[in-house]
């Protein structure tokens, strides 16, 4: 499924592309599809390991977000460098904007701290490097991004071995160490009664437990609902670890925590993953035969 022709802006706030040529990639397969490709960022240009110095990064959340045609706005990539860049961003700017804000992985930190600030709801989702410039670009990525930007929807996903849950609430989270990142800080929205969806990538088992761990014990996971894990790749077991492998770590977990630890989320660092919207309502049901979850309260793109 894709959009009618859309204004499209990329942003690098985080890092470089380490292959130059995938923003030339992505950009024309958008303009094949009838986009319209507003770069805000260069495929060259790197400072240390950020995509430009601290200063421009912001210049381009900004500059995106002040361009009239522009609807959605797309990062470059992930890696590291949006934290740094919170004290600077204009918020209100990007809120008022009514602009599509796009990513995941270190994206997060923007997601959380627009939820935080204004209220307003963002997307966890695809960004131009890998998801748009892969040769082999996942149709079910690209189907369900623009599912879920054109209207509020309802996914089934095929997940076994979940707790029978059935609530309501906010649905906010994304990379797991960005959520622990921004605890405590005026970056971390005030969440009550929510659903905390989380993903990491070459995090150990143990490590994941630890961020977990913090965010029990910082008053955070007892203020959810249900918590529902995505995808969590990329880690080498050794043999100290003796059996402490992914699923001891959660079962221990799911010992200590008093709500629902859901597994099966298709989102994170994986070629198929679906676009959640941070901040929108959601009905959460699982049982035997997998989590559906009922999205609403958000705006869509207009037709």
């Amino acid at each position: 499924m894709t959009s009618s022709s859309r204004h499209i802006a990329i942003v690098a706030p985080s890092g470089y592309a380490a292959d130059p040529e995938a923003l030339h990639r992505a950009a024309t397969r958008l303009r094949a599809q009838g986009h319209q490709v507003h770069d805000f960022c260069s495929p060259h240009a790197k400072y240390q390991r950020f995509a430009a110095s601290d200063a421009d990064r912001v210049r381009q959340l900004h500059d995106a977000a002040r361009y009239p045609e522009v609807e959605i706005v797309i990062a470059l990539r992930g890696g590291y460098g949006l934290s740094r860049l919170l004290p600077a961003i204009d918020f209100e700017l990007l809120a008022s904007s009514g602009k599509y804000f796009v990513g995941h992985s270190d994206f997060t930190a923007l997601h959380l701290s627009l939820l935080a600030k204004t209220g307003v709801v963002s997307f966890a989702g695809p960004m131009i490097c890998d998801d748009f410039s892969r040769p082999d670009v996942s149709e079910f990525t690209q189907s369900h991004f623009w599912q879920c930007l054109l209207r509020p929807m309802t996914l089934e996903i095929a997940a076994l071995g979940n707790p029978i849950v059935d609530v309501e609430g906010t649905l906010w989270g994304g990379n797991l160490s960005m959520v622990t990142h921004v605890m405590g800080t005026p970056w971390m929205p005030d969440i009550n009664g929510g659903i905390l969806f989380i993903e990491d990538v070459n995090e150990h088992p143990y490590r994941v437990e630890r961020m977990l761990l913090q965010l029990l014990h910082g008053g955070v996971l007892s203020r959810q609902k249900a918590v529902i894990l995505g995808d969590f790749s990329g880690y080498r077991l050794s043999e100290y670890d003796n059996g402490y492998d992914f699923e001891a770590m959660l079962a221990c977990l799911r010992r200590l925590v008093p709500i629902p630890l859901l597994q099966g989320l298709p989102f994170g660092h994986t070629r198929d993953k679906l676009t959640l919207p941070v901040g929108a309502m959601c009905r959460l049901h699982s049982d035997e035969a997998g989590i559906q979850l009922v999205l609403s309260g958000y705006p869509a793109l207009r037709a």
